[in-house]
């Protein structure tokens, strides 16, 4: 049986929203074209809350693939949420979606809709004649409670199937900020077939012996080095256990290195212009990110035009500039040193935003009965302090 795997879409990325809409759309269709089920790991959709125009987009896409005449289907289904359709399309909600636990998540309700079988806590089955492909997900929790969410659901292969594990979390191996983010070799053991979404780059690795693969996301985001990579998914083959990666069209993204060392402003602003310009290809609007290191000399960054170089671009280039002069501010910061030399290259600033949180909370000797992960989600979602605070107050009366 051909898998496809397709992750992180982001529908709703205001910065490059029709990008990610495009490039999802493109994704699915290419890949329903010639796999014989989809699965994806999570990020469907940018926010916990999309508008309704956001959901209205998810909601064609996803109407599209149910129309299709597939020759596998889904027989059997053990998950947190009931599933409404025997299409082959099987996902889970990833960190993007993650909401305080009981209520609903947007993946969540594409599969209440019958457009997609969500498999969170549980498993689906996959049969194409006589091929059964067992797909078990865990969708995005936060970090501290992954190994605990593991242990709890206690995953297994499936006797006589193909059986893949999906989950959609930081690893060490490719993130190595905290202590709370699993190392593969956590990962429950005898699975055919690993897979992950949450990282925006393609890895290919090994976890137990067989396949560990993530496709990376279909649109960009977060414009660091590791995406200016090509855009696409995967295709699995579960009986050969051979794979490839498909390309999509996708908008290219590039990193212009520009040294600042000794030049005056208008030096700078020259230099900035003619690495913008050998970036350029006819035909095409691409992103292109420059990076500025190095000291000026007798002027300051403030003095350089920053904004009217990028306006200058517009229609034949979406140009954005790191502004040199933080040097002296992360000097005596060694994580955020860590993530300028890319040692921490695949971190989303949420994700480095959260590490932090959680670290100051552990360090005051935080003690609420509610995670730290799980709280930084509650304040970080409209309408849902008022939870914060009478989980507080129960906490405090409880304990007096």
């Amino acid at each position: 049986m051909k898998i496809a795997i397709v992750s992180d879409f982001h529908l709703g990325y205001d910065r490059f929203r029709e990008d990610a809409f495009k490039q999802a759309e493109q994704a699915l269709e290419a890949a329903a074209s010639e796999a014989d089920a989809i699965i994806i790991p999570g990020d469907v959709f940018d926010t916990r809350v999309p508008r309704p125009d956001v959901l209205a987009e998810a909601i064609n896409i996803f109407r599209n693939l149910s129309k299709k005449e597939w020759r596998a289907k889904v027989t059997e289904v053990k998950a947190a949420s009931r599933a409404y359709t025997s299409v082959p399309v099987v996902a889970i909600p990833g960190t993007h979606e993650r909401r305080a636990q009981g209520v609903e998540n947007p993946v969540n309700l594409l599969g209440l809709a019958g457009l997609l079988v969500d498999v969170s806590d549980g498993y689906a089955v996959i049969e194409k004649g006589s091929e059964k492909v067992m797909v078990f997900g865990i969708g995005g929790v936060s970090e501290e409670r992954f190994l605990e969410t593991i242990k709890k659901l206690d995953p297994k292969p499936m006797s006589g199937h193909f059986s893949i594990f999906m989950f959609h979390q930081s690893a060490y191996e490719l993130l190595p900020f905290s202590d709370d983010f699993i190392h593969l070799d956590q990962l429950p053991k005898g699975f055919d077939l690993y897979v992950n979404g949450h990282i925006h780059n393609r890895v290919e690795k090994k976890v137990h012996g067989k396949n560990f693969l993530i496709p990376g996301s279909t649109v960009l985001t977060q414009l660091k080095d590791g995406e200016q990579e090509e855009k696409g998914f995967f295709i699995f083959d579960t009986n050969s256990e051979a794979y490839s990666f498909r390309k999509i069209k996708s908008r290219r993204f590039t990193v212009a290195k520009v040294n600042a060392e000794g030049k005056t402003a208008g030096e700078l602003e020259a230099e900035i212009r003619k690495a913008v310009d050998s970036a350029l290809k006819p035909g095409e609007v691409p992103i292109i990110r420059v990076e500025i290191s190095g000291a000026m000399k007798k002027s300051r960054s403030i003095d350089v035009d920053f904004h009217g170089i990028m306006k200058g671009y517009q229609g034949k280039a979406i140009v954005e500039i790191a502004k040199p002069g933080m040097e002296a501010i992360e000097a005596n910061n060694t994580d955020i040193d860590a993530l300028r030399k890319g040692s921490l290259e695949n971190m989303s600033v949420k994700d480095y935003g959260l590490g932090i949180f959680v670290e100051k909370l552990r360090g005051n000797k935080y003690e609420l009965g509610i995670g730290p992960t799980e709280l930084f989600d509650l304040l970080s979602e409209d309408g849902s302090k008022d939870k914060v605070i009478k989980k507080a107050l129960e906490e405090l009366f409880s304990s007096a």
